[in-house]
């Protein structure tokens, strides 16, 4: 058996990037970030709801309770809607303009949009002290690149924030991870892991509750019984750290446990997170191995790389800086796995660290060795490529479908994009192979780029039947016999319309939409879908409606075409 090449046992000794390294990661993951950011529609359902509700803050200036119109929404803590109200109010005053007067979604994107951009700063820095600066930088790429961050980052959602405060958590975790048999730090240098760790823990616990100390829980419990110790922990300051995240999250905890007198708790512990623990919630109960037969579409364009990487991880899982990160990957992912309730972005607290390995593996040449067996790397590369082709040639493939399949039109820059993208996939493919390594991570990263841009600025925006709640507000905008006209909706109920349309517009079935009309003649408007239709019409009796707009399209949540009609009543 030939001898396991390269790698030290220990970690590798402290190494960092220069500050410019993290301002072209910064610039670039913006770059990556930005095409679509503002134009864009808001995304149903869970988007809408977190806009909606952190606008109702800043209309009624009550930052403890959290309400979307008149329902609480208690699934989740303040922390993301406090970031999204300030952003908003920050944006407004930056545009001259009264806060809330000019209600558009990409200012509740901000704070995901920086929280993005954090982790991938955040994760460079803790790939850099794991393996190098050089693997540190293309971590970061890596990470910034990825399908579903790149996702997130343009979602009004907690989950790039979540992840900038877990890679924050866990790079203090590495840091103490690594120095443990060093001398006992004194004075600031003590405190400098902890007080990152725990203020970290302490916003994560505010944006998604104990998500966050999941995550970094496993991998110290993981690293405990492999390596046997645990002494190093007393230098996380335990005691004083818990007292630190109490006090960033209980002043908020008690407040909303007084003002919804326990019904926080019991929604968001009783009903959400252990509802997605004991079965799947909203219908997206789904089995083990979803985010196996996922990874290859949401690491794209990187997923082939980190399969290749494990070989390299197992010859040195002894090493520390290896072993930290599987500490960090393989618990919280059997966790995701075994949980029924599944979504594709739940396992984006652990791909900092397959980014790592990944970087590390690749700028090691995944320890290439003649005097190893030809076959079983022939295989593993063959199974590698293809599934990483099939990942993100599909994702190509879909955005190039989805305007035929929804709006029954081909869209020329949809189409463009798959032998644009395919062409620099297949470069990045036959350079990294051939270790041709800035060549290979240069095309991956163009090809990124030009189909992140192409969906999100050019085709996405364009396709009107997904967007059914932007042409209603297009429709009410054009037709609204009064300045504050209220829409009564019958038959679509979706988040993104109250977000459109405004916090007073009425949820309701066919009968609802009629009394409405007939109680706000003048300037009422209903909006009906065809299987309320019938009822509608049956509740209004002798009054004859005005059609004013017709819409269709194609509601994704539900799978089903809709047709909608816009509604008043004639003048009397």
């Amino acid at each position: 058996m030939p001898p396991v090449p390269s790698m030290p046992r220990t970690a590798l000794p402290p190494t960092s990037l220069p500050l410019y390294a993290y301002a072209l990661l910064a610039l670039i993951a913006a770059a990556l970030f930005l095409p679509g950011f503002t134009v864009l529609p808001p995304f149903d359902r869970d988007e809408a709801r977190f806009a909606q509700a952190s606008s109702q803050m800043l209309d009624s200036g009550n930052y403890v309770d959290i309400r979307f119109q008149d329902e609480t929404r208690y699934k989740k803590p303040v922390g993301i809607y406090w970031l999204q109200s300030a952003a908003t109010a920050a944006a407004d005053a930056l545009r001259g303009i009264p806060v809330g007067d000019e209600k558009v979604i990409w200012t509740y994107r901000i704070p995901s949009f920086l929280g993005a951009i954090l982790a991938v700063l955040a994760s460079a820095w803790t790939a850099a002290r794991l393996f190098g600066g050089p693997a540190g930088f293309v971590a970061g790429l890596m990470l910034a690149s990825c399908v579903v961050l790149g996702v997130e980052a343009r979602m009004a959602k907690t989950d790039a924030v979540l992840l900038a405060t877990v890679v924050l958590g866990q790079a203090a975790l590495a840091q103490l991870y690594l120095t443990r048999r060093d001398p006992v730090p004194t004075g600031r240098a003590a405190w400098t892991a902890p007080l990152v760790f725990w203020i970290a823990a302490g916003v994560g616990v505010l944006v998604k509750g104990p998500m966050v100390l999941l995550v970094s829980g496993s991998t110290v419990l993981v690293l405990a019984v492999w390596d046997r110790e645990a002494g190093w922990l007393k230098r996380l300051k335990p005691l004083a750290g818990l007292a630190i995240v109490a006090a960033i999250a209980a002043p908020w905890l008690v407040a909303i446990a007084i003002k919804s007198k326990g019904a926080f708790f019991a929604e968001s512990v009783g009903h959400d997170m252990l509802g997605k623990v004991s079965g799947g919630q909203e219908g997206k109960g789904l089995p083990p191995g979803y985010y196996l037969g996922t990874f290859w579409v949401t690491f794209g364009p990187w997923s082939l790389l980190a399969l290749l990487a494990v070989p390299w991880v197992w010859a040195r899982r002894r090493v520390e800086a290896v072993r930290f990160c599987i500490a960090w990957i393989v618990p919280s992912w059997l966790v995701f796995e075994a949980v029924p309730t599944k979504l594709l972005h739940y396992t984006l607290p652990v791909f900092p660290a397959i980014a790592a390995l990944a970087a590390a593996a690749l700028l090691d040449q995944f320890s290439r060795d003649p005097a190893r067996k030809a076959g079983p790397r022939r295989w593993l590369v063959a199974a590698a490529v293809a599934l990483g082709v099939i990942g993100f040639g599909a994702l190509t493939l879909a955005v190039a479908l989805i305007p035929w399949l929804v709006d029954r039109r081909i869209d020329p820059v949809a189409v463009s994009l798959v032998p644009a993208v395919g062409g620099l996939f297949a470069l990045a493919l036959r350079s990294l192979l051939r270790t041709e390594l800035r060549t290979g991570l240069a095309a991956g990263l163009a090809a990124a780029a030009l189909l992140y841009a192409g969906t999100y600025a050019a085709v996405l925006p364009n396709i009107d039947g997904v967007w059914v709640s932007r042409q209603a507000a297009r429709a009410v905008e054009q037709n609204r016999p009064c300045p504050d006209s209220v829409v009564a909706a019958a038959g679509y109920s979706e988040p993104s319309l109250v977000f459109l349309l405004g916090t007073p517009t009425k949820l309701v079935h066919g009968p609802g939409a009629a009394v409405h009309l007939v109680a706000d003649r003048a300037c009422g408007l209903a909006l009906v879908e065809d299987r309320e239709a019938a009822s509608f019409l049956d509740s209004l009796g002798t009054a004859v409606p005005l059609p004013l707009a017709d819409l269709t399209g194609f509601n994704y949540n539900t799978g089903r075409r809709l047709h909608l009609t816009l509604y008043r009543l004639p003048a009397s």
